[in-house]
């Protein structure tokens, strides 16, 4: 198995792609002779290779690490409400190739159906690259606890085992989209270096997380970060999980068809931008536009709540939330501001728009995958 100083430097040239073997000695809290000794066993195990860093003035040369060209590669699966998606992702977070981006019709109740149909797929993506995918993180949009899909009420999935896309797996995390969508803003996207991150992800509901230098707070069993099922709602508002007032039940599509009097849409993440779209066209003063705005504000009050609880110093809001922020950010923010406790007003913790927008669940659970195959990485 791979050492403790190893590990800690894959880590680092993870983290930081293209870094001199300098600066990753210097991180790692290494010698330089201990670095040349620790590159040359991760090259000879085809873990990393190096290559000359570009001129910078005068000094000894050095070089950079990279990725070893038949290096481990980890896959990052993403179910959402209405597709699928599967990444290949090398040392460094580059995607190698990819799979999906198609729609699951049929996918209510049907959830062991999709996962054969998403395993044959997946099977021939591992075929492609000869054994060096070593490890695959599946993200959901439901409830997991201790590695096990407990319920995707949207998708009338429960209980199913994940597994099956790939059965004796060197390493399988499962984890909520939500969750892992937090992880790769802090690790990649608008969130780096932010010492605690609170992430809202609105898709059908809404979940979240909130992140610690850089680690998710996930709870006792891996629940943490369901914000949308907080009864920030009105009673009369039924969320599919079986309670009433559930923030999340307020903000997605079947919220906007209620404020525009119109059917429960099946699809209810594209109707929402469809929604978004016709009040951009329509203007102010349209009932599209009104209803985006009412949803806007609905979200702006919940992020207030959630900063006057758990006290982040930086806001990302993901999925449909970028586009309410783009389409209504004078409701979102007045309505975050107004519910902020007073003192906070003065310097309240930014709202930003998610950099890595739908693909920050799959860049999360490729991150998670290659988290749990750090110590089993052989040199």
């Amino acid at each position: 198995m791979i050492g403790t100083r190893a590990s800690e430097l894959l880590r680092v040239v993870h983290e930081n792609p293209d870094i001199t073997r300098a600066d990753a000695a210097r991180r790692v809290g290494i010698g330089t002779g201990a670095a040349t000794e620790l590159v040359a066993r991760l090259t000879a195990a085809e873990l990393i290779s190096e290559r000359p860093a570009g001129p910078a003035g005068r000094g000894r040369p050095t070089t950079v690490l990279q990725p070893h060209p038949r290096g481990p590669l980890v896959l990052g699966v993403a179910f959402a409400h209405e597709t699928w998606r599967a990444e290949v992702v090398q040392l460094g977070g580059e995607v190698v190739a990819s799979d999906g981006d198609e729609q699951m019709a049929g996918a209510y109740g049907e959830g062991e159906r999709i996962l054969l149909e998403v395993k044959a797929r997946l099977t021939r993506l591992r075929r492609r690259f000869r054994g060096r995918i070593r490890g695959m993180g599946v993200s959901v949009p439901g409830l997991v606890a201790m590695d096990r899909l407990v319920e995707a009420s949207t998708l009338g999935w429960s209980g199913l085992d994940m597994g099956i896309l790939w059965p004796n797996a060197p390493v399988v995390a499962l984890g909520n989209d939500a969750t892992f969508a937090a992880s790769a803003e802090s690790c990649r996207g608008a969130a780096v270096g932010a010492a605690v991150a609170l992430h809202v992800r609105v898709d059908a509901g809404l979940g979240g997380a909130l992140v610690e230098s850089g680690r998710v707070l996930t709870g006792a069993v891996g629940l943490g970060g369901e914000f949308g099922h907080m009864p920030f709602a009105p009673d009369d508002v039924h969320c599919p999980c079986g309670a009433r007032g559930c923030w999340g039940a307020s903000l997605d599509g079947g919220a906007l068809a209620r404020l525009l009097g119109e059917p429960a849409p099946t699809e209810p993440v594209a109707y929402a931008r469809r929604v978004v779209a016709r009040a951009a066209r329509a203007g102010a003063g349209s009932p599209e536009h009104d209803a985006v705005t009412a949803v806007a504000a609905r979200l702006g009050r919940g992020i207030a709540g959630l900063v006057n609880a758990v006290d982040p110093d930086l806001v990302t809001v993901g999925g449909l939330g970028v586009d309410y922020l783009a389409a209504a950010s004078r409701a979102l923010d007045d309505a975050y501001l107004a519910g902020l406790m007073a003192f906070r007003r003065k310097d309240p913790p930014p709202v930003l728009a998610a950099e890595l927008l739908e693909g920050g669940p799959v860049a999360g659970a490729a991150e998670e995958a290659w988290a749990r195959l750090w110590p089993l990485l052989p040199t």
